[in-house]
């Protein structure tokens, strides 16, 4: 396996390739920069420039390790940038699989038709924020691999010999292209860790995945397994705040276990399987070009224009009673003397000549209100796609700092979930500004550690804080304000290195006992979908339980001991994998009654016999979906 990257996801990815799937990993990172570039808190730069210092140091001098450590025959390369003669010398052409997570998207894509190019049969896998351009590049190039591998076995077959496909496993989805964003990757469990009474989220193929933390029972009490029990929490009745892994906690969270290990854990939390598609109603359409009166104009301007309009309804009415004329002539000639194109009234009775006195003196006062009318309307129209500020009124939300590419994503997903959002950004210029105008979500442009800035956002009346800048103190420094100003607010901050964010974690959960507070680290979240990806399979997200990771991935069964031929109770394995969904659209009769308008079925009966032809939909742990895969695995030395 080659990783190349220039921040912390490649290390990341490289750990996790290593640790859990024991592969030989040739890491490529830029010269002179073994810690990421992103700016952080001095203790996480000092944790991450020491983490990888012992792993150069086990690669150059050649030591055991455990998990987290180089073995031997694997390297460290230091290149500017993935050019050819870089990935010809990592060995790309006789390599499985080939990650490419630089932060440029443009990089990215180079190296990987160039890497397609040395070799056909590889696996490659891009860390791409377009999604757009990442489908078409994806369609690109699995088209080159296609082509490539059918002139091999041509030419292999001319010369009397089979010509394989390529890969590990012998199956054409083994040399195919992944495109992931590390952003799409780690949203939902961002947004899911804001939402009351949610606690992980996967959005799975557009499908919605959602796992709930439920506390520990009393005692005598049973936890209550829902749907499906996915994990068992560290969390005890008498260390209630013991999820993330407390010293307190006693063993660590059991992924997915049996129906007696959830009838023997009474007082420990659970997360279960709460709903797994999301139908709700779409967000409010808006009729496009169409504007309220009342948006368009000022309540100020509204009075005057209403003051005016019964100023010429009272004209009118005098000079009914003064002329005795019909209503509606009497209407015509008070418009013509306001707007002074009537001829005057010389020779008139004096009521209409003091009548069209007072209709002049009207139509001169129309004039500006006309005017301003005019230019009001105008700057409504132009600041129609500008940003909103916040509504005076505005309770229960979730404040959101920061629309880089993570937080673009949040506020994104969460605006899908119909949450209230208001967003703090420092650049005007930020690339999620363009989302927030769309979805007409109120920004404050500002520098959230300046005073007021919270403020502006309501911090005071806010549900939860998504603190999601790529500077870590930035999102310390604001998690720990909102603390004083609010002390029950639920806080998610982003974190770079994943050691420091376990560490702000507990200590702001002592501080705090009766809050919600969660630290997520992005390289954390996003690598085991990566490293997923590297291993042949597709990835439909992750779900963190505490300090581990819950992956759900899509499967065929064929080529599969472990599922084919087995019924759904047999082939689950506790703390490995099982089985929570069948995809119809592959084999419409395979479970005997398709949901309408779905394409899974999750209420799969536990005799229902796996056949070769199906596709399930998984929850896995990471050692579990590698065995299941049936790569070889690799002991230490």
């Amino acid at each position: 396996m080659v990783v190349c990257g220039d921040d912390g996801l490649a290390h990341r990815l490289a750990t996790e390739l290593r640790g859990v799937y024991r592969e030989q990993v040739v890491l490529v990172v830029p010269p002179s920069r073994r810690t990421p570039p992103q700016p952080m808190a001095g203790r996480a730069r000092a944790a991450s420039a020491a983490l990888f210092g012992r792993m150069v140091t086990a690669v150059n001098r050649g030591t055991d390790g455990s998990d987290d450590t180089l073995v031997p025959d694997e390297r460290v390369m230091e290149a500017a940038e993935p050019t050819e003669a870089v990935l010809a010398d990592a060995g790309v052409d006789r390599a499985a699989a080939l990650a490419l997570v630089y932060d440029d998207d443009e990089t990215n894509i180079r190296a990987a038709l160039t890497a397609r190019r040395l070799n056909p049969r590889l696996r490659l896998v891009l860390r791409l924020y377009n999604r757009r351009l990442g489908q078409h590049i994806e369609e690109l190039l699995d088209q080159a691999a296609g082509l490539a591998a059918g002139a091999t076995a041509g030419h292999r077959d001319g010369h009397g010999r089979h010509g394989g496909h390529g890969g590990h496993g012998g199956h054409g989805a083994d040399i195919a292209t992944t495109v992931l964003s590390d952003a799409d990757t780690t949203a939902p469990a961002l947004v899911a860790t804001a939402l009351v009474g949610t606690s992980k989220v996967v959005d799975a193929e557009g499908l919605l995945l959602r796992a709930v933390e439920r506390r520990p029972p009393r005692p005598g009490e049973v936890a209550d397994p829902g749907l499906c029990t996915l994990a068992l929490l560290s969390a005890t009745s008498n260390d209630p705040a013991g999820a993330e892994g407390s010293e307190d906690s006693g063993d660590g969270p059991r992924l997915l276990p049996d129906a007696e290990a959830v009838a023997a854990a009474t007082g420990r939390g659970a997360v279960v399987l709460e709903q797994v598609s999301y139908s709700g109603p779409p967000l409010p359409a808006r009729r496009a070009g169409v504007m309220p009166f009342a948006s368009l104009f000022s309540a100020r301007l509204r009075w005057s224009l209403a003051g005016l309009v019964a100023a010429v309804v009272a004209l009118a009415v005098a000079l009914i009673v003064v002329t005795d004329d019909h209503p509606l002539h009497a209407i015509y000639i008070t418009l013509l003397d306001l707007f002074a194109i009537n001829d005057p009234a010389v020779g008139a009775p004096l009521g209409q000549q003091v009548l069209q006195l007072l209709s002049g003196l009207v139509g001169l006062l129309l004039l500006p209100v006309l005017l301003a009318a005019v230019l009001e309307a105008l700057g409504t129209f132009r600041t129609a796609s500008a940003l909103r500020k916040p509504p005076r009124g505005l309770s229960g939300h979730v404040v959101l700092l920061g629309l880089g590419k993570i937080g673009t994503r949040v506020l994104t997903r969460l605006r899908e979930l119909h949450i209230p959002v208001v967003c703090v950004e420092a650049d005007p210029e930020a690339r999620g500004m363009a989302v927030a105008r769309r979805l007409r979500v109120p920004v404050v442009v500002g520098d959230v550690t300046q005073e007021g800035v919270l403020e502006s956002a309501k911090i005071h009346r806010a549900d939860a804080l998504l603190a999601l800048t790529s500077v870590d103190t930035t999102n310390l420094e604001a998690v720990l304000y909102a603390r004083s100003v609010r002390p029950d607010l639920r806080a998610v901050l982003r974190l770079y290195d994943d050691d420091f964010a376990k560490a702000v974690y507990r200590t702001l959960r002592t501080a705090h006992p009766a809050a919600l507070t969660r630290s997520r680290s992005v390289s954390h979240l996003a690598a085991p979908a990566f490293a997923g990806a590297m291993m042949g399979r597709q990835i439909l997200g992750a779900i963190p339980v505490e300090r581990r990771v819950l992956l759900f991935a899509a499967v065929v069964v064929d080529g599969h001991p472990q599922l084919e031929g087995r019924t759904v109770a047999e082939a689950f394995r506790p703390g490995a994998w099982r089985v929570l969904a069948l995809d119809t659209a592959a084999r419409g009769d395979a479970a005997g009654a398709e949901p309408p308008g779905s394409g899974l079925v999750w209420d799969l009966p536990d005799t229902y016999v796996l056949r070769a032809g199906d596709r399930v939909v998984l929850a896995a742990t990471r050692r579990g979906l590698a065995e299941l895969l049936g790569r070889r695995t690799r002991s230490p030395r």
